[in-house]
């Protein structure tokens, strides 16, 4: 046949009907079939379980395939939905390629800077540190994500994450960037009312405030004060859930109750005593990590620079 000639069969019926697919789309079942669910890819895309499901079904009537095959346990990738998710993937990593050569043309660092972490971390640590970056820097574009959720860094939901955890997601470049410590906490006016915890075991007659069930804690063994001295047999119960670190501190700030917190949200002038201060939490190690084809970018560089700079100076 001739080699200019298009194909035919099944093939050419996906090649053609790709000429119509929508990229938004393409994204929300790229996420989809990540998450292998339509709740779980909604929560991290801030969509409805309804509309992702609706986006995912005007993709494949385009297609006119089946792309999951739908369980009560979850999505299952069909071999059409398995071939189409690959070739997603390589066409995003390709794309986020030449984005980053094209942004970075000239000497100094520009472009769109996009940084995903925390929210108590973003918030509490990296936010009052941006300025001097903003300035230095005053052509690069910088977007501070934060979430609790891990954004997929290779489909450039954004460009670097500063992770609490060691990254699960393959192809990335990471860095340790240093150690957070944590300790309990309550403040002055709690205190003053309900007394000072002299040993772990006198927990269990103050109100704790403790990471929530309702999502994915953002370390492992967050709510080790649930444990710290309790007896098995009478476990201890939290007088609030929440779901976010930094509602934890703002509880705590509250006079609430007592809470487990890293040592870095807590500012010197703050009104928050640290109980039991020989009683340590788990150390969280924290990860700088982003996509190995943005290995050469000079916007990442200055960027990982400026922070090891800023954690030497928070040491010294």
């Amino acid at each position: 046949p001739n080699a200019f000639e298009p194909a035919k069969g099944p093939d050419f019926a996906l090649a053609r009907s790709s000429f119509v697919m929508d990229w938004d789309r393409l994204r929300i079942f790229h996420d989809v079939a990540e998450a292998g669910s339509f709740t779980h890819a909604g929560a991290t895309l801030n969509l409805s379980q309804s509309a992702v499901s609706r986006q995912v079904s005007a993709l494949e009537d385009s297609l006119s395939i089946k792309l999951f095959h739908r369980h009560a346990r979850g999505l299952i990738l069909t071999e059409q939905g398995e071939l189409l998710f690959q070739t997603v993937k390589d066409v995003f990593h390709k794309l986020a390629m030449v984005e980053s050569q094209l942004s970075e043309t000239r000497e100094n660092p520009s472009g769109p800077l996009r940084v995903t972490t925390t929210v108590s971390f973003g918030s509490t640590w990296l936010t009052p540190r941006i300025k001097e970056f903003v300035e230095t820097y005053p052509e690069v574009d910088f977007h501070l994500i934060l979430t609790e959720a891990e954004l997929d860094l290779g489909m450039r939901q954004a460009d670097i994450g500063i992770r609490l955890t060691p990254p699960r997601q393959p192809d990335l470049i990471q860095r340790h960037l240093l150690a957070l410590s944590t300790h309990i906490y309550a403040s002055r006016q709690y205190l003053e009312i309900h007394g000072v915890p002299k040993t772990p075991q006198d927990l269990n007659d103050h109100k704790l405030i403790v990471y929530g069930q309702d999502m994915p804690p953002p370390v492992p063994s967050v709510n080790w004060l649930l444990e710290a001295g309790a007896d098995v047999k009478k476990p201890r119960r939290p007088a609030l859930h929440v779901n976010n670190v930094y509602g934890i501190y703002r509880a705590v700030r509250s006079g609430l109750g007592v809470g487990s917190l890293p040592d870095y949200m807590i500012p010197e002038d703050v009104n928050l005593v640290k109980v039991l201060p020989d009683l340590a939490g788990p150390t969280i190690q924290a990860y700088f990590v982003y996509p190995e084809e943005l290995r050469h970018s000079k916007r990442i560089a200055v960027f990982r620079d400026f922070l090891l700079q800023k954690i030497a100076e928070s040491k010294g």
